[in-house]
């Protein structure tokens, strides 16, 4: 293993949720799980989250929430060391040690999307029988038909036709996704907008915050198409009715 692995932030913690609550979490996309951590002050406002960028490509409506398992890979050139993606074992007892469910994370060190797919249905299925529930990666995916009859979400920058030289360059190590930071074992959810980190310390309270905003948001967008809409309903709908409160 690397010197620079981690050892997994929910693992090493001790601090695996229970399926319970992925279930309430997944009941909100994540716009409504961003703004509910919003209300809890844990971090800024302009961090946590993808920019711009990542789609998702097997499926507009699939929601994944789960355990970062990191990769780094490359595609534009042999690898000088180790071999193709399925020639490589070493990864799979460091993937074992995470909670359940897991969501490959791989980071594309070309810079450009890469020559290559870094995922396809052969390595969606390794990835599926080693317990990761999707894929989140800057770079290119390919057999999005072999990915849906798989039932492996993934989320990716866009498609390809090859693999080309894709290797893993390395493992567990620190990635970063369209400006998100993942450590191996942090908690991701993603779906349609994008991909957001939650925090494990406040993750028991983001479905009351987020039912709240949903709740409170409701309100004023009734207020907005009501057929006696006013400028004044409307003000006194935004301030009886604050996200966070």
């Amino acid at each position: 293993m690397d010197s620079e692995h981690d050892t997994g932030a929910a693992a090493a913690r001790g601090l695996a949720l229970a399926p319970k609550l992925f279930e309430a979490i997944l009941r909100f996309d994540t716009c409504t799980i961003a703004n509910a951590i919003e209300c809890f002050g844990v971090r800024l406002r302009n961090e946590g989250f993808t920019r711009p960028g990542l789609s998702p490509v097997t499926g507009p409506e699939q929601r994944i929430l789960g355990y970062a398992a990191t990769f780094r890979v490359r595609s534009s050139a042999p690898p000088l060391i180790g071999g193709r993606f399925r020639e490589r074992t070493d990864w799979w007892s460091e993937v074992e040690r995470l909670p359940l469910p897991r969501i490959a994370v791989f980071e594309n060190l070309n810079g450009d999307g890469g020559k290559g797919a870094c995922i396809g249905e052969v390595h969606g299925a390794l990835l599926k029988a080693f317990g990761c529930c999707g894929v989140i990666t800057d770079g290119v995916v390919r057999d999005v038909p072999g990915l849906r009859k798989l039932g492996l979400p993934v989320f990716a920058k866009s498609v390809g036709v090859s693999h080309s030289f894709m290797h893993i360059v390395n493992f567990g190590a620190p990635v970063e996704i369209f400006g998100l930071s993942v450590r191996q074992g942090d908690l991701l959810y993603a779906d349609c907008h994008g991909a957001l980190a939650i925090p494990i310390d406040i993750a028991e309270e983001l479905p009351e915050a987020a039912a709240r905003i949903r709740r409170n948001d409701k309100i004023i967008v009734d207020v907005c198409r009501s057929a006696d809409f006013s400028p004044d309903k409307l003000l006194q709908a935004i301030r009886e009715h604050d996200q966070c409160k």
